[in-house]
């Protein structure tokens, strides 16, 4: 019997995928704990509409995360910390704290989880971090470290 998974199922597929099984295991397991339906032509189509539709969603959302992109480029934030007399920080500006300066200065609010900082900046300048948006879509922020 032919079977549309609706879920994932250990040792047969991922949801959305059409797989054959024995008719005992469909009508005993599958179709009562609701993890597939029988794959007719009416359920077929259903499934193809629900695909083009989930792709058409995936195609908005990566749009969006480029237009995003194209708005943070430019952008830039300040950040005033306490430089000893060497022109050493103390301590340093970590992802948390990008955060909440954007937040503050550019209403603008980033997760700290999707800043990009490979470590945790330790000089005064001018630094580029770059932030994801999307899976495919990375912006980058200017952060502009001051002596305080």
């Amino acid at each position: 019997m032919k079977v549309i998974l609706l879920e994932d199922v250990k040792s047969l597929g991922k949801k959305g995928e059409t797989v054959n099984v024995n008719n005992g295991y469909a009508r005993n397991y599958i179709l009562p704990k609701k993890l597939g339906l029988e794959a007719t032509n009416k359920n077929l189509n259903e499934l193809k509409l629900q695909k083009a539709n989930e792709e058409k969603l995936a195609k908005e959302k990566l749009d969006e995360a480029k237009a995003l992109a194209a708005e943070f480029e430019g952008l830039e934030i300040t950040l005033s910390v306490k430089v000893g007399e060497s022109g050493k920080i103390f301590g340093s500006v970590s992802s948390k704290e990008i955060a909440e300066a954007a937040k503050q200065q550019l209403d603008l609010s980033i997760d700290k989880k999707k800043l990009q900082l490979a470590s945790p900046i330790k000089t005064v300048g001018t630094h580029t971090i770059p932030f994801k948006l999307h899976p495919k879509v990375t912006a980058s922020l200017k952060v502009v470290v001051k002596e305080a």
